[in-house]
Parts: C-alpha cells; sequence; structure tokens
C-alpha cells in the first residue's frame, strides 16, 4: 500500500499526464509495464514498446532501428545497465511530464502518446527514446 505522500505526487503526475498529454489511464499501464520488462530484461518485450524507426546510437553512430527485431537483437547495446536501473528504479510519483512525455531519470528515457488519426483521438503511448541521460 502506498504512503498517502507518494499516492498524492502520483496523483500529481497522472494530473500532469493529463493536462500536458492526455489519458493517464494509458499512460500509467504503459510505464509501469516498460519499467518491468526493463527490469526482467526481456528484449522482446521492450521492443514492442518502442516506437519505429526508432533513433539509438550504436558504437557511437546515430542509427535508425527499423523494427523490434532489429531492437531486440540491439538491445544490449541500446538499453545498457545504467540506463536500465534509471528505467527499473524510476519512482512513478517522480516522473517529469512535458511536451516531449513522461521522463525517466534525466532523460534516459521518454514515453510519449503516438496519435493514430487525425484527431489525435487513438493514442499508442510508446517508448520514443533511450538514450545517455542528461548531466545535472
Amino acid at each position: 500500500m502506498q504512503a498517502p505522500e507518494a499516492a498524492e505526487a502520483a496523483s500529481q503526475v497522472n494530473q500532469s499526464i493529463e493536462q500536458v498529454l492526455g489519458d493517464p489511464a494509458q499512460y500509467e499501464p504503459a510505464i509501469r509495464a516498460f519499467q518491468s520488462a526493463v527490469a526482467a530484461h526481456d528484449a522482446a518485450a521492450v521492443a514492442r514498446m518502442v516506437e519505429y524507426p526508432f533513433a539509438a546510437t550504436l558504437d557511437g553512430k546515430q542509427t535508425q532501428i527499423k523494427d523490434a527485431a532489429a531492437f531486440a537483437a540491439a538491445y544490449d547495446r541500446i538499453v545498457t545497465p545504467e540506463i536500465a536501473q534509471v528505467i527499473a528504479k524510476q519512482n512513478y510519483a517522480e516522473l517529469a511530464v512535458s511536451g516531449k512525455g513522461v521522463m525517466f531519470g534525466n532523460g534516459e528515457a521518454w514515453i510519449n502518446g503516438i496519435c493514430r488519426d487525425n484527431a489525435c483521438k487513438q493514442v499508442d503511448v510508446r517508448v520514443v527514446a533511450i538514450q545517455a541521460g542528461a548531466a545535472n
């Protein structure tokens, strides 16, 4: 059970998601599933959550990952142990929300809604970035 302070902070994150991005009921399960898949080192599950094409830095070069199979094959070079730790240990109540999406850590991962229709009524919540975090 969450402490009242943690529940209030999670509620504030959901309120921010609703104000900036849309329905938090779409975001929270996607965020928690992403964290679980990363914690379990389930490359295939994480790959299914990513929006493609996906830009990644591999061997110091910007690379376009075209599909889930290519992402899963490069998983350990994209989701380094340091990045995986940030994602897995991120407290939901401490997520940052902006027009860019929901940010983990210092930008190590981002999740955002991808519009699937012109009115943006149908949205898929996807992983849109995984990268080394920005220094504070």
